[in-house]
């Protein structure tokens, strides 16, 4: 009965993905300007930097207009910037079946719940039974990952992510491009909670207090929580037409993830009369008008702005990249060229480093609530005794790698504490 499942569902991807290649095929021999053969010298461009697999040409030509303008054309793309090899078995990873008999993910029964959601907006042209068939396809790719990976946690909005890849990559590449997608560019949204990609909101105030001051002061009183359904789903969550969405993924997979960020503050920045008419004491109102994308989307622009941005004010220069930004975020291992170029196991790595930083965070916090509900009798036994209590239980527990001695590190953080009672 799988066999049969797997087998319509298969057909029925093949039948999805042949209207839509049909659709960029017919654009790819009909550009919108017959006489304009730049167009075609664009193309290929393109493919001749995916077969040299020249990442720089590639980082370029997805910055200008029109990205990578078909379809036809990001199925070449797209893999080579997540770093699948052609050579490699990656490929053929759509007849290996071996997660069926694989334990299941803790997520699942929420996979299921959000692809019953799945689809609302794109494509528009699937019957009932073309729908069925799509969502099966889109929870098979969720599942499998998730099952090869089970240390990964879901997170809502990934399958509009999933979606996305769904719709534009052949059959044969989808498993290993998500795998590669989740390990190495959405790996932060994916730890056992949401710490992660809240420190990546913090550069948003950082970029606009760089950028726009005036601006940034006019937002301080404002969370930067309204980015997160943004940049959790690589916009896929908020952006309703398929064009848009995959002309975005060109940049969002051509340029380091910290990217996505830029974007975010182009777009606030592109939005700068309307949000200096609100009050700064309405930070209520600031939050609802910048939790929703401004439409139109001039999309064009706002990519040239956020490569200006991001040129102009690099993340190194920003207050909270050391100070918020675990060495082991994607962020960080993301930088430069070494994006297109990381391997699975890397992706791990880094996985199970941050979840040991998270594990740590979570003991200083708890420390430091016992320390704070004891602060009384704590300064009437004295402080040198409160440092070598915490350095023993920390040692005992935990001692984090990159750290000097735990007591070096104890020493310092109750020290910081102590000056803020």
């Amino acid at each position: 009965m799988d066999q049969m499942l797997a087998a319509e569902a298969e057909t029925a991807m093949v039948d999805v993905h042949e209207k839509v290649v049909k659709i960029e095929d017919a654009n790819d021999e009909k550009p919108a300007n017959p006489k304009d053969e730049s167009l075609e010298e664009k193309k290929r461009e393109i493919l001749e930097a995916c077969e040299k697999r020249d990442f720089a040409a590639l980082r370029a030509l997805a910055a200008s207009p029109g990205g990578f303008l078909t379809d036809t054309i990001r199925q070449q793309a797209w893999p080579v910037l997540l770093g699948l090899s052609p050579l490699s078995d990656d490929t053929k990873a759509e007849e290996d079946n071996s997660w069926k008999s694989l334990p299941p993910h803790k997520d699942e029964d929420q996979v299921q719940l959000d692809v019953n959601r799945a689809f609302v907006y794109y494509p528009n042209d699937q019957n009932d039974t073309q729908l069925s068939h799509s969502k099966t396809l889109l929870s098979t790719l969720i599942i499998r990952t998730l099952r090869h990976h089970p240390y990964l946690s879901y997170f809502q909005g990934y399958h509009d992510i999933c979606q996305v890849l769904l719709l534009t990559l052949p059959p044969s590449s989808q498993p290993a491009a998500l795998a590669h997608l989740s390990l190495l560019r959405i790996r932060d949204f994916m730890l056992p909670n949401l710490y992660p990609a809240i420190s990546q909101l913090r550069l948003l105030p950082d970029i606009l207090r760089s950028s726009d001051p005036e601006l940034w002061h006019h937002l301080s009183s404002t969370e930067p929580f309204f980015a997160l359904s943004g940049t959790l789903t690589m916009y896929a969550h908020d952006i309703t037409t398929l064009g848009e969405i995959t002309r975005l993924f060109d940049i969002l997979l051509a340029r380091d993830p910290v990217f996505s960020l830029y974007l975010f503050a182009a777009i606030v920045r592109s939005r700068r009369e309307e949000l200096l008419d609100i009050p700064e004491d309405e930070p209520e109102m600031l939050h609802s008008v910048l939790s929703k994308l401004p439409q139109p989307l001039h999309l064009e622009g706002l990519i040239a702005s956020a490569v200006q941005l991001e040129t102009r004010y690099p993340p190194e220069g920003l207050r909270s990249w050391n100070r918020e930004i675990s060495r082991w975020s994607v962020l960080k291992t993301g930088r430069g060229e070494r994006v297109y170029t990381q391997g699975l196991d890397e992706g791990r790595e880094a996985f199970e480093r941050q979840v040991k930083e998270l594990e740590w965070r979570e003991r200083v916090k708890k420390m430091r609530g016992v320390v704070w509900q004891n602060r009384k009798a704590i300064r009437g036994v004295g402080f040198a005794v409160v440092v070598a209590v915490l350095g023993v239980v920390l040692r005992r527990y935990y001692q984090p790698a990159g750290h000097g001695g735990t007591l070096e590190y104890v020493f310092g953080l109750v020290g910081r504490w102590w000056s803020t009672y």
